[in-house]
């Protein structure tokens, strides 16, 4: 079968039989809509101060690699040592100053992960100046091109690439899909992605295929993603 053809049976596929396979491996349909999450809407997300934004993309990249838990549980020497990630106060900091925090026993000390807070500050900075806030920017993208707001934290970001910046923006309530191990196996096995996962057409391909569930389903990403992990894989209660 030609990959054209199988990316149109997938688009055809109803996903009322991706949500039954879930709700049958999660012990029905009430055990699998108590795992679903409930993304924001945009009026929440402009709420959400800027430092915020940083300590979560902060979080996220020390996390990366590292247990979950740890970071988790140094996270408040994160907060106090970095000054509950204010922007204006990372961007004054010079860098003989981050390289004394790096060292600083309270927190996970990586300097690579901590040069990663200036240069994250600076591009919420300069979103804030186009766009009032970061958050604004973020609460306005639109849902149809969420690879889009991806691919703008991988490139003015730092270390926001692969699924950190996505898992950044599902923790903080932005709606998004996230192309976690179950859901790109899914996506290959049926022809959606059939080359590297974040090259641009592999995106856009899982992009047109959310939206088109979207369309169908009326459930936000983050739900679509969810199910489709659900319905496969090694998953199962």
């Amino acid at each position: 079968m030609s990959r054209n053809k199988r990316v149109n049976v997938m688009v055809r596929e109803k996903f009322t039989h991706i949500y039954a396979r879930a709700a049958e491996r999660k012990g029905g349909e009430a055990g699998l809509e108590s795992l679903l999450a409930i993304p924001l809407d945009a009026e929440q997300l402009r709420a959400i101060p800027d430092h915020r934004w940083l300590a979560a993309f902060s979080q996220k990249v020390f996390q990366s690699g590292m247990s979950w838990k740890v970071v988790r549980n140094k996270w408040p020497g994160f907060e106090q040592v970095f000054f509950d990630f204010d922007i204006e106060k990372m961007l004054l900091m010079p860098t003989e100053m981050w390289e004394r925090k790096a060292t600083d026993p309270t927190i996970i000390r990586h300097l690579g992960k901590v040069m990663t807070i200036p240069a994250n500050a600076q591009m919420i900075h300069e979103a804030a100046v186009e766009h009032g806030s970061f958050a604004a920017m973020v609460a306005d993208w639109p849902g149809d091109d969420i690879v889009g707001l991806w691919r703008h934290l991988k490139k003015h970001g730092k270390r926001l690439g692969g699924n950190t910046g996505p898992y950044t923006l599902r923790v903080m309530g932005k709606d998004t899909f996230i192309l976690s191990q179950d859901v790109e196996s899914y996506l290959r096995n049926i022809g959606i992605i059939d080359g590297g996962r974040d090259t641009q057409r592999s995106l856009q391909a899982a992009q047109s295929a959310f939206s088109d569930w979207q369309q169908e389903s009326g459930r936000p990403l983050c739900q679509i993603s969810q199910i489709i992990a659900f319905s496969c894989g090694d998953n199962r209660i």
